[in-house]
């Protein structure tokens, strides 16, 4: 119970502190928001690690190894898995997802889904832990919370040992981003000038719309008629509002697009390929 205390308190803190707290858990009914309620005098109390006995935490995986990508009016529900083991078993555990330097600096932060840890049992020792969060692109989100984010984790022993990390792993929250794309004329003579066009965007939380990205390195690309496989032209760099612009020459039937490699607080894109028919 002493565990459990200290999870009220850490998850209080985070809920008071961070920027993206779900609306949801608002609600007089959840249990996340009691805690949030009974500690406000610990407000700025922070998780450190911390261990007691054997037990252990590892495995630790974010939404499936993949970034969580969150569009302008996106809802997106991602599950944090991880391995607790303990010579006696686990009796329970619990993680928070935080952005920031230390946890007593945070800038952003979101409590689970669940007031505890779904864990399963694989033998006597060691279970399977699993706790789900919900980011609202309309409510939870400010622009400066893109980027690396942390998983906060504790696992407790049914003898009471303990395990307890403010940094158990690291992924990346990140704005969506979109390309398009078109080549013209169509069809085009062999030898002239295709001149192909599109725009780069991504995901404004604030305003919950999509805004031209500017700077950005994008590479066009072209797939043969009858191919899998693109290959790359050329490299330009977006302009004021995302805009994209580039010329080749015609030389034979296929699929031109723009693919995006991506930055930390933005997501790869690549535009659906524009067909160009040469005669």
């Amino acid at each position: 119970m002493r565990i459990r205390a200290s999870v009220a308190v850490m998850t209080g803190a985070l809920a008071l502190s961070a920027l993206a707290v779900p609306a949801a858990q608002a609600d007089d009914s959840n249990s996340v928001s009691k805690f949030t309620r009974s500690v406000k005098a610990d407000a700025a109390v922070g998780p450190s690690d911390d261990v007691s006995g054997d037990t252990t935490i590892s495995n630790v995986v974010v939404n499936g190894g993949k970034p969580v990508v969150m569009g302008a009016t996106t809802k997106n529900t991602f599950t944090v898995s991880f391995t607790a083991a303990d010579d006696s078993g686990i009796d329970w555990a619990a993680a928070v997802v935080w952005r920031g330097s230390t946890f007593d600096d945070l800038d952003g932060g979101m409590v689970p889904n669940e007031e505890e840890a779904v864990c399963t049992k694989v033998n006597t020792t060691t279970s399977t832990c699993k706790q789900t969060f919900t980011f609202d692109a309309n409510y939870d989100l400010v622009n400066s919370l893109a980027g690396g984010w942390k998983v906060w984790a504790l696992a407790q022993g049914t003898d009471f040992d303990f395990v307890q990390k403010d940094n158990a792993k690291g992924f990346s929250l990140q704005r969506m981003s979109k390309l398009t794309v078109n080549a013209s004329p169509e069809p085009v003579v062999k030898g002239k000038t295709i001149t192909v066009t599109g725009a780069l965007t991504r995901a404004d939380w604030e305003t919950n719309k999509y805004a031209g990205l500017s700077g950005q390195s994008v590479v066009l690309q072209f797939r043969k008629a009858g191919t899998t496989n693109y290959t790359n032209v050329k490299g330009i760099k977006s302009a004021t509002g995302g805009a994209l612009k580039t010329t080749v020459t015609a030389s034979t039937d296929g699929y031109y697009r723009f693919t995006y490699a991506g930055i930390a607080s933005t997501a790869a894109v690549s535009a659906a390929g524009d067909y160009v028919d040469v005669k």
